[in-house]
């Protein structure tokens, strides 16, 4: 059987693949300048805010969208709300995110607009994700 791949365009990798921290950082910052408001502002402030909180986390593409991974492994994402049309972005966990309370516990969160309340909560969920 012949395996065909889609090539993928600069910036833009796998879900699986590694990126370095350079190509990483780029490709995430030219997908959220691409961003129509308030995705764009809402994205911005969380690669900020991840970036201060988790240094640790390295920035890249998944499925097209701003991920920060440790090892390789996302662990916090965003999902703009005009690509997946819906009325919120989303920020989420992954499993890798050590986030675990008892048998239950939320891993995303609707964002509509960040405030200094929403950016504090982040940036203490992001810290206790990789710690």
């Amino acid at each position: 059987m012949k395996k065909t791949t889609q090539p993928t365009t600069p910036g833009q990798h796998k879900p699986g693949q590694h990126t370095d921290t350079a190509d990483g950082e780029s490709a995430v910052l030219a997908s959220i300048a691409a961003m129509p408001e308030p995705d764009r502002v809402i994205a911005g402030r969380l690669h900020e805010i991840i970036k201060a909180s988790a240094p640790v986390l390295s920035p890249r593409l998944w499925y097209g969208m701003p991920a920060f991974a440790r090892d390789g492994r996302v662990v916090c994402f965003f999902q703009s709300m005009e690509k997946f049309r819906t009325r919120y972005a989303t920020f989420g966990f992954q499993h890798e995110a050590n986030l675990d309370e008892g048998n239950m516990w939320p891993t995303a969160f609707a964002l509509k607009k960040l405030t200094a309340a929403e950016e504090a909560k982040i940036g203490a969920l992001v810290k206790k994700a990789v710690s």
